[in-house]
């Protein structure tokens, strides 16, 4: 390994082979998909307060900033996503004797434990806290380094100078206007297309399918005898809307604060950030955003739902940072934030919110959250590990999870059966109230499937998105909700 203390400019071990040029390669947007100070500066932030040390290093300098990070954090760089076909093509190069170096404006200290990372790395031409290398400066540190002419991989308009003073030029991912560019220099000697960034890969990022669960806003309003009231309607559905970009944007914070421990899981590692497909800029940029719109379109509507939606932020905000990585305390507020979707149709609908109802949501969700965990874990178990990354179980806690998700899942039934005794024969609120013994069957049935898939490990990590997908729980949906239509249709009481 080499040492940490590089300079500038590192001086080759070997000679370069005759007739092939070294291989200069830059690092952010080209060998990794991703920028090294983007990384560094989002484990400084953990603790919030570090924004104004950050802001102090910031007047000294891009130089003297990175240093200060590199200096000050620990990046897992053997996780770094990398692009694996300018990797291949690295390798093909140098199993023909060319030299390869890593030439980056970052800075020299996490320069080198990434060149650790690979084999195939010769020499690391870095940023040294006094020097940025970028552009015109990495072109003159290059052609004093390498007098008789060197290849230079980058991906960015910034790169146009060290092309201009290299012999031969790969062009890795840049946008069509650098690449236009480049080509005008000279033929490039490879080009490596730059992966397209579409709304699919943006909406996945925002997990724009999670909207379904903010659906639950309609529940007060249909149970407080609103179904048909259009204002009510139209102001439920703004509701839904903004709570959706609302928690789009947590999604998007809750990505780039888990992003180490998602490169070393199973699934997660595809998502947009963990994968270096979205710049970790843009999701920083997008999500304070993404919040003001929200409060600020609630705020439009009314305290109650400002306040409603304050709420669900800060909850959310404290899941993301800190209760998610405590064993139980985790599942419970996860509950909390399904039903916090129930509160937020209360404020928006206007009406009474139901004891019968939060209690129903706090035990049904907590099952759902608990058969998440046991999945994960299982996943854990089976990959040979012992503790999952960011989480507060270990993968001996699997019977228990299994345990207190079916126990709650269980209290939820019979919330439901207490309910329909107490309350919805009683109050006479439906036409035919026993076709609402038809819930607490299906509940019990698709609950029990759930557990089932779960202990075999067939079940997504996601219930609610396993459940929007899987054909006998789509069935059972729609058997609750004819249940349902017949309750309040006056075809007569049947009991």
């Amino acid at each position: 390994m080499r040492p940490a203390s590089m300079t500038l400019v590192e001086e080759v071990r070997r000679p370069a082979p005759s007739g092939l040029a070294p291989l200069a390669v830059d690092v952010d947007g080209t060998l990794i998909r991703g920028d090294l100070l983007a990384e560094q500066a989002l484990v400084f932030l953990r603790n919030p307060l570090r924004i104004f040390t950050l802001l102090f290093w910031m007047l000294k300098g891009r130089a003297a900033l990175k240093r200060r990070l590199s200096e000050s954090v620990e990046i897992d760089v053997e996780a770094l996503p990398v692009n694996e076909e300018l990797v291949a093509f690295i390798e093909a190069e140098r199993a023909k004797g060319r030299e390869i170096h890593l030439a980056t404006a970052s800075d020299a200290l996490v320069a080198a434990k990434l060149a650790a990372r690979f084999g195939f790395v010769d020499g690391v031409i870095a940023s040294d806290g006094v020097s940025n290398l970028k552009g015109e400066a990495k072109a003159a540190a290059l052609t004093k380094r390498f007098p008789g002419g060197f290849a230079y991989a980058g991906d960015a308009a910034a790169d146009l100078p060290v092309w201009r003073a290299a012999r031969e030029t790969v062009v890795v991912g840049a946008r069509a206007s650098t690449l236009k560019a480049a080509e005008a220099i000279r033929p490039p000697l490879a080009v490596i297309p730059r992966p397209r960034i579409g709304a699919r890969t943006v909406a996945k990022a925002a997990r724009v399918h999670q909207w379904a669960k903010n659906a639950l806003v309609f529940v007060p309003m249909v149970l407080g005898g609103k179904a048909l009231d259009l204002e009510t309607w139209a102001v439920t559905l703004a509701g839904f809307v903004l709570l959706g970009i609302l928690a789009s944007s947590t999604y998007l914070l809750n990505d780039l604060w888990d992003i180490n421990d998602d490169r070393r899981h199973w699934s997660k590692r595809d998502r947009a950030f963990a994968s270096g497909r979205l710049p970790i800029a843009a999701g920083l940029a997008a999500a304070p955003i993404g919040i003001l719109i929200a409060l600020g379109g609630a705020a439009l509507i009314g305290w109650g739902a400002f306040f409603a939606l304050l709420g669900y932020l800060v909850v959310t905000l404290a899941y993301s940072f800190r209760l998610k990585q405590v064993a139980v305390l985790d599942v419970f507020t996860l509950a909390g934030l399904f039903t916090m979707r129930l509160v937020v149709g209360v404020a928006l609908a206007g009406v009474v919110a139901s004891p019968w109802l939060l209690v129903f949501s706090m035990f049904i969700f907590a099952s759902l959250s608990f058969a998440k965990r046991h999945t994960e874990m299982v996943r854990v178990a089976l990959a040979g590990k012992d503790k999952a990354a960011g989480r507060g179980y270990i993968a001996a806690d699997a019977p228990f999870l299994i345990c207190m998700g079916t126990a709650t899942g269980m209290s939820a039934v019979l919330v439901m059966v207490l309910y329909i005794f107490n309350e919805a024969f009683p109050a006479g609120m439906y036409q035919t109230p026993g076709a609402l013994w038809a819930f607490p069957c299906v509940l019990f049935l698709w609950l029990g499937r759930v557990w089932v898939l779960s202990g075999r490990d067939e079940l997504h990590d996601d219930p609610v998105a396993f459940a929007v997908r899987d054909r006998p729980s789509i069935a059972l949906g729609v058997v609750m909700a004819l249940a349902f239509v017949a309750a309040i249709a006056p075809v007569g009481r049947l009991w």
